[in-house]
C-alpha cells in the first residue's frame, strides 16, 4: 500500500526530517499523499508546521516534541521549491565567526518571493534576492561571499582572511577558486590572497 510506503520512507528518514508533499510524489498522486499526510497527522505521527510543509518530531524524554531545527526547513522548502536558499549576510558572517553580534532575526535570501514561515517560537523570513546575486554554485563559496559582504571591504583584515584560511576546507578553497568570477569584483584580491596557498598547492 501505498500509505505504508509513506510511513515507511518517514521512519528511514529518522525523527527531526522535514518534509513537503513532493518529498513523496513517486508513491502516489498529490492528493494521496496529501490525504496519507493528514491522516498520520491526526495521529500524532507527525506535526503540521506550515502550509504544506510537515516534520517527524523529535522527542525530548522531559521536554516532550522538540521543534525542528531551521536549517531543516529551509531544506525542505528549497527541495519543494526547486531553489536554492542563503544565509542572510548576517547569518553568513556569525557562524564563520567574522563577528561576534547575533541577528535578531533569521533571514534567508531566495530568488522567489520573500514570505515568512513560523514553527513554534521559530520564524524564519524569506527574503527575496535576485537570481543575479545568488549565483555562487558551492554553499559555502555562498556563505564566504556574503559573509564578506556584511563585515564590508574596509574591515576585511588578514587576521580575519587567516581565520578563514584555518576554517575552510581544502575542498572548500577549491571550490572558492572556482567561483571567484561569481563574486564582486572588490572580493578578488581578498579571495585570492586567502586561497593562494591552494592555488598553488
Amino acid at each position: 500500500m501505498k500509505s505504508d510506503k509513506i510511513t515507511g520512507r518517514i521512519h528511514r528518514k529518522g525523527p527531526g526530517w522535514v518534509f513537503t508533499p513532493s518529498d513523496f510524489l513517486d508513491l502516489g498522486s498529490p492528493q494521496t499523499v496529501g490525504m496519507n499526510l493528514l491522516r498520520l497527522s491526526r495521529q500524532g505521527m507527525i506535526r503540521k508546521i506550515d502550509r504544506g510543509l510537515y516534520e517527524y518530531p523529535k522527542t525530548h524524554p522531559k521536554l516532550g516534541k522538540l521543534h525542528p531545527q531551521p536549517e531543516d526547513i529551509v531544506s525542505a522548502i528549497a527541495r519543494r521549491d526547486g531553489i536554492r536558499l542563503q544565509e542572510h549576510e548576517s547569518f553568513a558572517a556569525n557562524r564563520l565567526r567574522l563577528t561576534e553580534q547575533v541577528p535578531a532575526r533569521m533571514i534567508y535570501l531566495t530568488p522567489g518571493r520573500s514570505r515568512k514561515v513560523k514553527a513554534g517560537p521559530l520564524t524564519i523570513e524569506l527574503r527575496h534576492r535576485s537570481a543575479r546575486k545568488l549565483t555562487a554554485p558551492a554553499p559555502m563559496s555562498a556563505t564566504v561571499f556574503s559573509a564578506l559582504r556584511n563585515i564590508g571591504k574596509a574591515n576585511i583584515t588578514d587576521e580575519r582572511i587567516s581565520h578563514l584560511r584555518g576554517l575552510l576546507s581544502s575542498k572548500d578553497m577549491r571550490q572558492l577558486i572556482r567561483d571567484l568570477p561569481k563574486a564582486p569584483a572588490w572580493m578578488h584580491p581578498h579571495l585570492r590572497h586567502l586561497t593562494a596557498l591552494e592555488a598553488t598547492a
